[in-house]
């Protein structure tokens, strides 16, 4: 059981692959063979372009320039996403990354604005965060750590890139430390008739690679942890009922905005997000409730500029295997599950499962200890992804289509004393539920009783104060697209 492993053989490039390549190589430093198998013929989702804040750990461990990163990625920053028609139609919210206000006495600081927003003397909840003020400026600048008791400290930040440049990216990292990429297509795979672990791969062209820990990043189709180990999928569509896809890059706008856009549509939701070069835009929809015409239609109608491509379709189930890992074989990305990429977290999930994976790194011999708490950990992390993306269907008042009818419900435990609750450690924490919950019109009816433990007047002069220095801090930020153009402009 303590014999280490020799070789690692990665399924599949895209994204998930090249990101499992380049973590593996950096942590293993070089003491494992380490294969990547994928073809040119095989074209990758690629449309998974917009981050969360967890992409930075990512990003440190692999000891990367963020400035070169980004000039090689086209990126631009992310400090939020901007929520278009998801209450009400002519509704707008942001859920900014980061924290909200400051905590100061019994409860949190959401409930201190609760009681004075109930009372009509509160300003909006985006005045009392710097990430989202900011995107309300179209301001940004990384976290300052020699500020520690400003709000300029607390800034939060993902990224928006280009997914295919990101690959070749971490192509090039990898095989700096060695990885060895393989050019071919599977023809079959070649498992051992003792205990059913995969022992090779036969390539088309005839080459066979052979591994001892196999990585299945093939996509949905899941080449070794479906169609070879028929692990079987968990299906997710009763609740989240989009299944279909259509995205198309456009030409950049104006300005160059700091958040993600998601506007919610007839019969699913438009994704918008900004690059240094051009605008990814795709409309997630189920075929259920509006054809793929409709569906490409409505995109096509609603860009900032002309197309720079013709419009694909991508065609999904929402779910996850019911075993991300079995036998020798650790399924990642899109081959593991997936859930639609509202928050942007499917690049999250990629290296959630990357991170899991390295926690319960096996010997040759594999635990079943090992793999069932992978397994465990993996379907919590989708579990919580998916939890939170159900919200904001039914976090809706929206009547005005069959889809939104079908999906809407009700919400109570936020509806009677705006509390939060947050389950271990799941990703999305309590300034993100309460974001979207207010954003999409889930309004309490009350606030926490020890608020008024507090005088009224002392809460008042405690937001104000708040208010005031965020307000102060957003106006020395510089714009967006300056402070790409000084720092990581792409050439």
């Amino acid at each position: 059981m303590t014999q280490a492993l020799k070789k690692i053989v990665v399924l599949g490039g895209g994204t998930s692959g090249w990101m499992t390549a380049s973590a593996l190589a950096k942590v293993l430093r070089g003491c494992y063979d380490i294969t990547l198998v994928e073809s040119d013929d095989i074209g990758t989702i690629g449309v998974g372009e917009a981050t969360i804040p967890m992409i930075s750990l990512f990003n440190r461990m692999l000891e990367i320039d963020e400035d070169e990163f980004m000039r090689q990625t086209k990126a631009s920053f992310k400090l939020g996403i901007e929520f278009v028609n998801w209450g009400r139609l002519g509704d707008r919210y942001i859920h900014g990354f980061g924290v909200i206000g400051q905590d100061n006495w019994t409860v949190d600081f959401h409930q201190y604005w609760l009681r004075q927003h109930l009372a009509g003397k509160a300003k909006p909840l985006e005045a009392y965060s710097i990430n989202t003020a900011a995107c309300l400026k179209n301001k940004f600048m990384r976290a300052r750590s020699d500020l520690p008791n400003s709000p300029l400290s607390q800034i939060a930040y993902a990224f928006h890139f280009d997914a295919g440049l990101y690959a070749r990216y971490l192509r090039a990292y990898s095989e700096r430390l060695g990885v060895v990429r393989v050019e071919g297509i599977v023809q079959e795979v070649h498992t051992r008739p003792e205990d059913g672990h995969v022992h090779s791969l036969r390539l088309k062209s005839g080459a066979v690679v052979e591994g001892d820990l196999f990585i299945d990043c093939s996509g949905f189709r899941g080449i070794l942890i479906e169609e070879t180990l028929k692990t079987g999928w968990e299906d997710w569509s009763h609740w989240l009922p989009c299944d279909r896809a259509v995205a198309v890059p456009c030409e950049n706008a104006r300005e160059l905005t700091p958040y993600t856009r998601s506007t919610a549509r007839s019969a699913g939701w438009q994704w918008r997000i900004p690059l240094q070069h051009r605008i990814g835009n795709g409309h997630v929809h189920s075929s259920r409730f509006i054809s793929e015409d409709e569906a490409t239609a409505m995109l096509m109608s609603n860009l900032d500029g002309a197309p720079l491509a013709e419009p694909r379709t991508i065609r999904f189930k929402t779910g996850k295997r019911n075993k991300a890992w079995a036998a020798n074989v650790v399924s990642i990305g899109l081959a593991s599950g997936f859930v639609e990429p509202l928050e942007s977290t499917s690049i999250h999930l990629v290296q959630m499962g990357i991170a899991h994976l390295l926690t319960y790194f096996p010997a040759a011999g594999f635990s079943d200890v090992d793999r069932s708490e992978y397994n465990r950990l993996m379907s919590l992390e989708y579990e919580w992804v998916r939890d939170f993306i159900i919200l904001h269907y039914k976090a809706t008042e929206r009547t005005d289509t069959p889809f939104w009818n079908h999906v809407r419900t009700s919400i109570d435990l936020f509806r009677t004393h705006g509390r939060v609750f947050r389950e271990g450690n799941e990703l999305f924490m309590k300034p993100s539920w309460l974001q979207v919950m207010h954003g999409q019109r889930v309004k309490p009816q009350g606030y926490h009783p020890l608020t008024d433990l507090i005088p009224e007047e002392e809460i008042q002069q405690y937001l104000e104060g708040i208010e005031k220095v965020i307000e102060a801090c957003v106006e020395v930020m510089p714009d967006h697209a300056s402070f790409i153009q000084e720092n990581c402009r792409a050439a």
